[in-house]
């Protein structure tokens, strides 16, 4: 079996726990376990602290990284911002002597050294590439007869350069994943265009980030989905949560459910929605719980 450390992030276990058990479960069925990254911080936020100071941010990143360098692990995330957080610094750091240097000066004051010995995962790169899609096809033993709208996310395709996922106007390799599990991959309009949470959006212009969520959410109505399916504990927050303010703010309602990747693949492995967590949303939709209830009705 192989080990991967599990990086949390804030959102997750906090917000959506529900995510953090369903990777839980499902990379165990698929011979990977993980293990907890003890001392972990908040990544952090990328479109925040690298904003404001480059080597605050590198140091915060890389400390987390240490921690995984210190297991002998790579490091995975679920969630896309973390991982444009530390893969970008791991990256960043490895090439760079004098970053490294100067990163390494402030984490010796915590008794700890960036090597540069790990990689940083991000569970839709590392199910593509390492697991595999057959694999993955191969431990459904429920198919999930689901439209769905696949909701890729900026920083797990961006910049293109650094990621090496295929195409940054037509990426396959998370359509291919859910398809895997039975489900359709529906194509609607705007497909890749952001939620609106990251870079501070949704913390410092709530409006503006809630009509990117809308758009989002129209198009995806418009496709006929059953759900929206995202690999991102802040891009779920943003189009579960931000339902509920969009409804506030501009009286549209949507009622649409977002699922996680890994609550998806539990579905097809035959656990509940209430074990993978897909009923503790904001967002209450009877009907679809109902729908996904009768897919394989638990282990």
């Amino acid at each position: 079996m192989s080990e991967l450390s599990f990086f949390l992030g804030c959102i997750a276990p906090n917000r959506y726990p529900g995510i953090e058990k369903a990777t839980k479960i499902v990379m165990e069925e698929l011979g990977v376990h993980l293990l907890e990254l003890k001392g972990a911080s908040c990544c952090p936020a990328p479109g925040v602290f690298r904003s404001f100071d480059k080597l605050t941010w590198l140091a915060l990143a890389s400390r987390n990284v240490v921690l995984s360098e210190e297991m002998g692990v790579d490091l995975l995330t679920v969630c896309n911002g973390c991982f444009g957080s530390l893969v970008d610094a791991n990256n960043l750091l490895k090439e760079d002597e004098q970053l490294r240097s100067d990163v390494n000066k402030v984490l010796a004051e915590v008794g700890r050294e960036f090597k540069g010995t790990i990689r940083v995962r991000h569970i839709m790169e590392y199910l593509y590439d390492d697991v595999g899609v057959e694999k993955v096809k191969e431990s459904i033993k429920y198919p999930v007869d689901l439209k769905v709208a696949v909701h890729y996310g900026c920083h797990l395709i961006k910049p293109s350069k650094e990621r090496h996922l295929g195409s940054i106007e037509n990426p396959t390799f998370f359509d291919e994943l859910v398809e895997a599990t039975g489900a359709e991959s529906v194509m609607y309009k705007d497909k890749n265009a952001c939620c609106g949470a990251g870079g501070g959006v949704r913390t410092s212009a709530l409006e503006t980030a809630l009509k990117l969520a809308r758009a989002k959410l129209e198009n995806a109505k418009a496709a006929g989905v059953d759900c929206i399916v995202d690999a991102c504990p802040f891009c779920h927050l943003q189009m579960d949560v931000g339902q509920t303010e969009i409804a506030k703010k501009f009286g549209d309602v949507f009622n649409m459910p977002i699922v996680h990747y890994s609550q998806l693949l539990g579905l097809g492995m035959g656990y509940t929605p209430q074990e993978l967590g897909i009923d503790m949303n904001y967002v209450k939709n009877d009907k679809f719980i109902s729908k996904i209830e009768e897919i394989g009705g638990g282990k």
